[in-house]
Parts: structure tokens; sequence; C-alpha cells
């Protein structure tokens, strides 16, 4: 790394959350002569710095970069496994860091056309429409 890609990293407010399993702290970043640090890079250095093997344990969130440039500060967490993140962290956060896959849904115009030809029917056969299968009729008795 040559002297103007370099980047400095200290963490403060550091706590060991036994009870979520993990360890939270706020990552400041000084870097001079360069706009911003990627998290990629960030991690990395924090899984050097806190002997993580895994790097997707390690999640970054919430960086401001100050007026001026040349300095960041963010959220981190390191988690004990993926499945410790998986229990507490919030879904958006899962999704970006690719832990998580949303599936596809229906796009907009066919999720507008099926509730509208829900609300042309009543009774039964509104849960047909919804689910386009035949829904079985019970009898009381």
């Amino acid at each position: 790394m040559s002297e103007s890609k370099a980047c400095t990293i200290r963490t403060r407010k550091f706590i060991s959350n036994r009870l979520l399993e993990r360890k939270q702290f706020i990552v400041d970043v000084l870097h001079p002569n360069r706009a911003s640090v990627p998290k990629a890079e960030l991690k990395e250095k924090l899984a050097k710095m806190y002997k993580v093997s895994d790097d997707k344990c390690i999640f970054l969130h919430g960086f401001k970069i100050a007026f001026g440039g040349q300095r960041s500060t963010g959220f981190g967490l390191i988690y004990d496994s993926v499945d410790a993140a998986k229990k507490s962290l919030a879904k958006y956060l899962l999704y970006r860091e690719g832990i998580l896959t949303k599936k596809q849904g229906l796009n907009r115009k066919s999720r507008k056309e099926r509730n509208t030809k829900v609300k042309k029917v009543r009774g039964i056969a509104k849960e047909e429409v919804k689910t386009g299968k035949a829904v079985s009729k019970k009898k009381k008795g």
C-alpha cells in the first residue's frame, strides 16, 4: 500500500456484548489524501486487528464523512458466528452483506391486477382468486 492510500483505523466505546454474542464499537477512520475507504478494506483490517477468521461476521454501517474529508466515523459489529448475526441483526443489513437473499416477488402491475380481481368477488371465491387454486368448501354438521 502506498503512502497516499494509507488509512488509520481507531475504535472507541468498545463493548463486548455477550448476550447478543458480539463486540460493538465506533470506528474512526483517518484517510488523508483520499475520498473514502471501501468497507471491504476496513473489514480486512479489522479482521487482522481482532483476529477474526471469517469476514462475514464483521458488519460496518452508518459511516459519515466529516466536513472537509479525511475522517470518517461509523459503527462496527463483530459477531461470534453468522448464525448469531442472523438472530439479532436487522434484515436490511443481512441483505446488504449478501448473507440473506431476497426472493423475487411479483411485479407491481401483476400485484395490482390480482388485487382488482379480488375486489370483484366475495366469500370463498376471493381466496381462490388470491391463490389461483380451488379452495374446498367445508360443510358444517
